[in-house]
C-alpha cells in the first residue's frame, strides 16, 4: 500500500512509502483488539484502595452496654461495623489487576488496530523532523498544517526525540511516542495516527516478527 509523505507544512514531498499490508491491511480480530485494551486499562488502575476493617479500627474495647435487659440487640465494641466511625464490613483491599496477554496476540491486536485506522483514512505519514527549542507553539502550527489541531492526534517516533516531545506535552489532544510505546489503545483513541518516516521500518519489523 502506497501513501504519500508530507512535510510539516502539511504538503506532499513527492515521495511514496510502502506500507506493509500485513501491518495495515489485515482483517481485524475484534476480540484480540477487547483483550489489549482491556489489559491496558487494568494496568492504569493502582490497586491501593483500602479501608480499615473492624481489627483496624482504634478505639475502646470495653462492652458498652449490658448484655441483657436494655430491649435493644446486644453490642460488644463500639468499633462494631454498626455504629458510626466503625469498621467497614467486607472494604476494599490492595489488589493487583495486573493481566498477562501473549506477544502474539498484542502484536494481532496492534496490526488489527492499526488496519482499522487504515481503512478509515486515519494514518497519516510524516517526514522526521525536530525543533531548534521546543516550543508548543511551533507543535500547534504542525498540527494547523495537517487538520489535527482540534483533534486527538498520536505521533509514532522512530527514536526518542526530546525537542518534539516537550513541545507536544502541554496539549491535551496530542500525545507523542517512540515506536516501542506504542499500544493498542492509544491507537484507537487518537482520531489521526501520524506515523515519521524513520518509525516505519522498525514498527513493521516488530510487528511481522
Amino acid at each position: 500500500m502506497k501513501v504519500a509523505v508530507l512535510d510539516i507544512k502539511g504538503k506532499e514531498t513527492g515521495r511514496k512509502v510502502d506500507l506493509s499490508d500485513d501491518v495495515f491491511a489485515i482483517e481485524p480480530n475484534n476480540h484480540a483488539v477487547y483483550l489489549d485494551v482491556k489489559q491496558y486499562l487494568a494496568h492504569q488502575r493502582q490497586g491501593t484502595h483500602k479501608s480499615k476493617e473492624r481489627a483496624e479500627i482504634v478505639g475502646s474495647t470495653r462492652k458498652i452496654k449490658k448484655q441483657k435487659g436494655t430491649g435493644t440487640a446486644r453490642a460488644g465494641s463500639i468499633k462494631s461495623p454498626i455504629f458510626k466511625g466503625g469498621g467497614r464490613i467486607f472494604g476494599p483491599r490492595p489488589k493487583d489487576y495486573t493481566q498477562k496477554l501473549n506477544k502474539n496476540l498484542k502484536r494481532l491486536a496492534r496490526k488489527s488496530a492499526l488496519s482499522i485506522k487504515s481503512k478509515e483514512k486515519a494514518i497519516v505519514v510524516l517526514e522526521d523532523f525536530s525543533f531548534d527549542t521546543p516550543k508548543t507553539k511551533d507543535f500547534v502550527q504542525v498540527l494547523k498544517s495537517l487538520g489535527l489541531e482540534n483533534k486527538k492526534s498520536l505521533f509514532v517516533l522512530g527514536d526518542s526525540n526530546n525537542s518534539v516531545y516537550l513541545a507536544s506535552r502541554n496539549l491535551r489532544g496530542s500525545e507523542v511516542v517512540t515506536s516501542s510505546e506504542l499500544s493498542t489503545y492509544k491507537i484507537l483513541n487518537a482520531n489521526s495516527v501520524v506515523l515519521l518516516e524513520g518509525s516505519l521500518e522498525g514498527l513493521q519489523s516488530n510487528l511481522n516478527k
